[in-house]
């Protein structure tokens, strides 16, 4: 097993980090430039705290995988994954999470790549698992490389930690209690899964599962298509800015602009005309 904190960080591991321990790199925020379409969009003085974010976060949570070494960029999606979702909560830490593991591929249940039922891309543990998270590296990437499908399993499964923190993985957070009275969230959420359930929605299925896996469907379509939320499904997108505090549509526009853009892949075409993820 290989700790991002030793191949990355070097030898900054105290009992009690500091993100100021580790000067942040140049080649870091161009990764996360090129790959994070949520960090591209902030302004200079939030990128700097995005940088601290990172830093803190991968000095208090190790990074591991049994078959390949750890990168840089594993370890920077990693933490982008765990920082989109509680960016508009300043001091939040993931007390109830130590360690992510990457697997080359999807997984069963024991974590085995290659089987028959090998279909998990995340999972977040409890039992003797409690603390622990699993990604499949290639979904993980997957992920950030196309902002339009409305999948993220990163910040899927960080969202299930962020719905864990009062103790129950219920699709109800604790900070979601404070608007209990403003906000019917349980009569939304059974109206949107029977949407689902009629093929009258283009939530993703898999939203239907469950209160909790609606929670974590629901906020990877918040961050990757919000204008489509909204104009699909406003109330849902209303709820989901007052839990998480956040201003997305800055990501929309990105999105935008970029169409536009000269395709990264060197052809001379226009992004849109090129290799630019479909609806």
């Amino acid at each position: 097993m290989i700790s991002v904190i030793k191949k990355i960080l070097g030898k900054f591991f105290p009992p009690k980090p500091k993100a100021s321990d580790v000067v942040w790199q140049q080649r870091w925020s161009d990764i996360l430039q090129k790959k994070v379409a949520f960090y591209r969009v902030l302004n200079a003085q939030d990128k700097a705290l995005f940088h601290q974010r990172v830093l803190l976060f991968l000095e208090t949570t190790a990074i591991e995988a049994g078959q390949f070494e750890v990168t840089e960029e594993d370890a920077l999606l990693v933490a982008a994954s765990a920082i989109i979702p509680v960016w508009g909560f300043p001091n939040w830490h993931y007390f109830n999470l130590k360690a992510v593991y990457l697997l080359p591929s999807s997984f069963n249940d024991q974590f085995e790549c290659g089987k028959p039922d090998s279909n998990i891309s995340g999972m977040v543990g409890t039992g003797p698992f409690t603390g622990k998270m699993a990604l499949s590296r290639p979904h993980l990437y997957e992920g950030f490389e196309n902002s339009r499908d409305k999948q993220n399993v990163g910040i899927h499964e960080f969202v299930h930690l962020v719905d864990m923190a009062d103790g129950d993985c219920d699709g109800f957070p604790e900070r979601l209690k404070e608007f209990q009275f403003s906000i019917p969230w349980f009569d939304l959420v059974e109206k949107k899964i029977e949407e689902i359930d009629s093929n009258k929605s283009n939530i993703r299925d898999y939203g239907a599962t469950n209160r909790a896996e609606f929670l974590a469907v629901a906020s990877e379509y918040f961050f990757e298509r919000p204008r489509m939320l909204q104009e699909k499904h406003p109330k849902l997108f209303a709820a989901l800015t007052e839990f998480y505090k956040q201003d997305v549509m800055a990501i929309a526009e990105d999105v935008r602009v970029r169409k536009n853009s000269p395709c990264p892949c060197g052809s001379g075409k226009k992004y849109k005309r090129c290799c630019l993820p479909k609806e």
